[in-house]
C-alpha cells in the first residue's frame, strides 16, 4: 500500500493486476486500484475533481481529468473517510499512476490540491 498526507488529507492506494480481464496477446493489461481518502484535518472538505497522470512502460503517457471520483464528490468531516475502486488499462504489463484531487475546504471555500502518490501497475507474473 502507498500512502501520503497532503493538507490534512490522507490518500492510501492499493493496486492489483486483473488477469481475468486482461488479454496480453492483444496488448491489453487491466489493473484495479482501491483508494481510501481520509480527512485527518480539523476541517470539513469536499473532493471536487481528479487529475491523473498514467504512464505505460512502452512510452504512452495519458492525462485524465474529471469531476469527482466514480461519479461522486464526497464530503468528508474530520475523521471521516471515503473508499472507492476503479480501474486502468495499459498496453504493457508495467506502468504507474499518480495525480491529485482538487478539494475545497468548507470553512473558507479555499481550493487546494491533494497529491495522489505514485503507485505501480505491475502484472503479477512479473513479480516472480
Amino acid at each position: 500500500m502507498t500512502t501520503q498526507i497532503t493538507s490534512g488529507v490522507k490518500i492510501s492506494v492499493e493496486a492489483t493486476y486483473q488477469s481475468e480481464y486482461s488479454n496480453p496477446e492483444n496488448e491489453h493489461f487491466m489493473f484495479a486500484y482501491r483508494i481510501t481518502i481520509e480527512n485527518v484535518s480539523e476541517y470539513t472538505v469536499q473532493l471536487l475533481r481528479r487529475h491523473w497522470n498514467i504512464f505505460d512502460s512502452i512510452g504512452i503517457n495519458k492525462q485524465v481529468d474529471g469531476d469527482g471520483v466514480v461519479g461522486e464528490q464526497p464530503i468528508l468531516a474530520p475523521g471521516e473517510s471515503h473508499q472507492y475502486v476503479s480501474g486502468c488499462n495499459l498496453k504493457s504489463e508495467l506502468g504507474f499512476m499518480e495525480g491529485y484531487y482538487e478539494m475545497i475546504r468548507e470553512l473558507d471555500n479555499s481550493i487546494f490540491h491533494v497529491h495522489i502518490p505514485r503507485f505501480n501497475l505491475v502484472a503479477s507474473y512479473r513479480l516472480n
